[in-house]
């Protein structure tokens, strides 16, 4: 039974950030219909810029928190310029495209990022400082570490904010009239190029902060570690409903269940047949199941048909 607790509260925080992330796919796929696989890789960014600023600022002797305060700071503001840029350079102009040009521009920025990363901070991986005290926090058998709570009160908080920014501002107003239509939307007074890169740089800024939460929590970055977290939450998004924000948060949660369930329970069940190296298995077995009976997603998708 501890163990199958323990898988919980693992798979809660791997969630958490698959939530993150597919937060960010979800909200530009609602408004221009653009799967951005580029996304991880600002995951991989806001990771990198993260230990390049503990590192340097290492014998300054600040405590850890304020050197992650100071890290994550600096991994926001790159991650959204960075995203900001892309958006104004490779998908504006294929807005009007077909739809695989755009989709392939997305992949091919996705490959030049990690290209780019590479150049930058060298392909070895590189261990990330321990900045939070590593004492476990002992939960009447399983455990749970500091950095593993504070990225779970962090997710709820930055989850919390989005709904009320999305749904109670007059940004998340504009956001959701771009989605319905954005030709209507700008003859209303919306500027939808303007919302479209407001919706980059925000799903940049939670990329960049579950960077450095799975930086934290790993304790290794390198230039490709944003593949697979970013694969893993695009399924996450699909799987609760691509373009609904719920949908991304009830779908990187549930996927990171599964994953530490499958890859750690079943795992013991079956004499380590089906252990950690096939956690993949288990997440994507997953998505096919659920887009086979409901292929719309659990929450279905709220993206409305444009005229």
């Amino acid at each position: 039974m501890e163990t199958f607790v323990q898988q919980i509260i693992n798979g809660l925080v791997l969630g958490s950030m698959y939530a993150l992330v597919a937060l960010g796919y979800t909200m530009v796929y609602g408004i221009i219909n653009l799967i951005n696989f580029a996304h991880g890789e600002i995951l991989m960014v806001g990771a990198m810029v993260s230990w390049t600023v503990v590192t340097e600022l290492a014998d300054t002797g600040l405590p850890g928190w304020v050197l992650m305060l100071i890290a994550l700071a600096c991994a926001v503001v790159v991650c959204t310029l960075l995203n900001f840029l892309v958006e104004k350079i490779a998908y504006r102009p294929l807005r009007s495209a077909p739809r695989l040009a755009p989709l392939i521009t997305a992949m091919g920025m996705s490959l030049l990022l990690q290209t780019l990363a590479m150049i930058v901070w060298k392909p070895n991986p590189k261990p990330f400082p321990l900045l939070l005290p590593t004492d476990p926090i002992n939960l009447g058998g399983p455990v749970i570490s500091v950095t593993q709570v504070i990225i779970l009160i962090t997710t709820v908080v930055i989850l919390g904010g989005l709904l009320w920014l999305v749904n109670h501002t007059k940004l998340g107003r504009a956001m959701r009239a771009t989605a319905e239509n954005p030709k209507v939307a700008g003859l209303m007074g919306v500027k939808p190029d303007m919302v479209i890169s407001a919706t980059f740089v925000i799903g940049a800024a939670l990329a960049a902060v579950a960077g450095m939460m799975w930086a934290a929590n790993y304790g290794t970055v390198q230039h490709s570690m944003g593949f697979m977290p970013g694969l893993k939450a695009f399924t996450a998004a699909v799987l609760g409903g691509i373009g609904n924000l719920a949908g991304a948060m009830v779908g990187g949660v549930l996927l990171g269940l599964i994953e530490a369930i499958g890859a750690g329970y079943l795992g013991d069940l079956t004499g380590g047949i089906l252990g950690s190296h096939y956690a993949d298995i288990f997440a994507f077995v997953a998505l096919i199941l659920v887009l086979t009976l409901r292929p719309s997603g659990l929450l279905g998708e709220r993206v409305a048909d444009r005229a």
